[in-house]
């Protein structure tokens, strides 16, 4: 098998449609760092993406760029290839991809992952026990979020196509097979667009 390689940013180039179906099958990398007994320690916790949205940006009323740049979502604005991280329901942390050429504020929204590396981890991290279903931890945005200490204060911002940053994304050759599209999630805008990808049968797609 090849060595794994972290997606450039000429990836994140393409409309979020495009950017969200490659992204499908790939690997999101977490580089976890704790400190136990004065040592650090770092972990590699990964997950395959098994499930996406895409949205447009100012061309999208769903998408938190639509009413244009403002502090919060600046980084959707910047160049692609960037993490940006927001805060919802009062409990929640969702991650998401910047994409398109600077200034378009398009962006994909991770929703699950199929735990690959690091289950204990996550599952501490979750606040489950070490014996739960792998599918309690990855199934849904905000939990993946939990399962891999992904926050708005660290991670927001982010170059996730540099090996230095601590989160990125992989290409270690998986190919997903079919690809089902449907209507996003929790939106009342612009809900008829069917932009929510997911690999077809894969059971850490979330509910």
């Amino acid at each position: 098998m090849a060595k794994a390689q972290i997606l450039p940013r000429d990836f994140y180039l393409d409309p979020p449609d495009v950017v969200a179906r490659n992204l499908l099958g790939k690997l999101l990398v977490r580089r976890y760092e704790t400190e136990a007994r004065s040592r650090r320690k770092t972990e590699r916790l990964a997950g395959r993406i098994v499930e996406v949205e895409a949205y447009f940006g100012l061309d999208d009323p769903a998408a938190h760029a639509f009413a244009g740049k403002t502090e919060r979502n600046a980084v959707l604005f910047g160049p692609p290839g960037f993490a940006y991280v927001y805060f919802i329901y009062g409990m929640h942390f969702c991650l998401n991809f910047s994409c398109e050429p600077e200034g378009h504020g398009a962006g994909v929204l991770l929703r699950a992952l199929e735990p690959v590396e690091g289950l204990d981890t996550m599952a501490r991290l979750r606040g489950l026990d070490s014996a739960s279903k792998p599918r309690l931890l990855t199934s849904g945005p905000g939990r993946l979020c939990q399962a891999l200490s992904i926050d708005r204060e660290t991670h927001n911002g982010i170059d996730v196509t540099s090996a230095r940053s601590g989160l990125h994304v992989e290409d270690d050759g998986f190919v997903p097979g079919e690809i089902a599209a449907s209507r996003r999630v929790g939106i009342r805008k612009a809900a008829d667009r069917p932009l929510r990808f997911t690999i077809a049968g894969n059971r850490f797609v979330s509910g």
